[in-house]
């Protein structure tokens, strides 16, 4: 069976496994308030948030877990919030699943400083 096209974040949240689609709905919601110039696209896949060229902010949902990607700058910024959260992370995302979410402000901080090394 083949997946649906996914092309636009409605259509990518709803073929998401059921147990993230409040997540992600809420993620989205979240990201749209702290990018509130950037336009929703789907790249490489998966949702993002975009100005001009740039991707600002991507996430994905899998199996078992969904992931936040932003600029390896964020990441690093928010390296010890992120390990103190008990949350993994890797060069370019923060990792998380619906008994763990990444907390709101969190991704404020991280969409916002994911913006200002891409030179926005």
């Amino acid at each position: 069976m083949t997946q649906p096209k996914k092309n636009n974040h409605d259509v990518y949240i709803a073929a998401a496994p059921e147990q993230f689609r409040v997540l992600l709905g809420q993620l989205r919601a979240q990201l749209s308030r702290a990018l509130p110039d950037a336009e929703e696209v789907i790249q490489y896949d998966m949702p993002g948030f975009r100005i001009e060229d740039t991707i600002i902010v991507g996430y994905a949902a899998f199996s078992k877990q969904c992931g936040l990607y932003v600029d390896p700058g964020a990441i690093a910024a928010h390296a010890d919030e992120i390990a103190a959260l008990k949350l993994k992370a890797t060069k370019t995302g923060v990792t998380f699943s619906a008994s763990r979410p990444i907390p709101d402000e969190l991704v404020e901080k991280l969409a916002a400083t994911s913006r200002r090394k891409k030179g926005f």
